[in-house]
């Protein structure tokens, strides 16, 4: 073996010591980039489901988030712009729901004097529905409106769905309430202007 190749091993305890203080950050970083960057920990199936299906959650972000994305959403797929969240709607709202839940139980709003255009849904149950299911089933009623004659099949509604698509409608605001006594909750949306005037198409 040439001198060269030989291996030197010390002997000197201090010198190890050294090395392996060395070495430690190396080690801490790699275990916290693991940490940070592993997989994920699989979903769990929901209880009476099928093992290993996928669940999605709702989409991130506040309730406003999400009811002016659906609205947005269902504009977008006939051509109308976007509505603008207000917090003056949103106050409003927030007003008629709270009332509603001390005094009425929850039940349906009379808001036939508001200047503003509006949308209800009563449902029952121990939670609120979400923001997205609300306003999906109010563009549900797509399905029973026509366009060129600007009406509604028989013994359908589809006023919920003109509103929300409500061209000149610019500004909008939510609010729900959960009555745990009665096991109801109610969500109210405004819009300003309002929407279903007579005669007009929504867009």
């Amino acid at each position: 073996m040439n001198q060269r190749d030989k291996v030197v091993i010390s002997s000197d305890p201090n010198k190890k010591k050294k090395m392996a203080y060395a070495l430690l950050p190396l080690l801490l970083l790699s275990i916290c980039h693991c940490s940070v960057h592993g997989a994920p920990p699989p979903a769990s199936a929901p209880k009476g489901g099928p093992a290993g299906r996928f669940i999605p959650l709702l989409p991130p972000g506040s309730a406003a988030e999400q009811f002016l994305a659906a609205h947005n959403r269902a504009r977008a797929a006939v051509g109308v712009g976007p509505l603008k969240w207000s917090e003056v709607l949103a106050n409003a709202t927030d007003r008629v729901v709270k009332y509603q839940k001390d005094k009425m139980g929850c039940k349906f709003a009379d808001v036939s004097r508001s200047k503003y255009g509006s949308n209800q849904m009563w449902s029952g149950g121990e939670v609120a529905m979400s923001p997205w299911k609300v306003v999906n089933d109010w563009v549900k009623e797509k399905n029973y409106y026509n366009y060129e004659k600007n009406s509604c099949e028989a013994d359908q509604r589809c006023g919920l769905y003109k509103q929300v698509v409500w061209n000149k409608s610019l500004e909008l605001g939510c609010a729900q309430a959960l009555c745990a006594k009665e096991r109801t909750s109610l969500t109210v949306c405004f819009y300003n202007p309002p929407g279903n005037m007579n005669g007009e198409r929504p867009y």
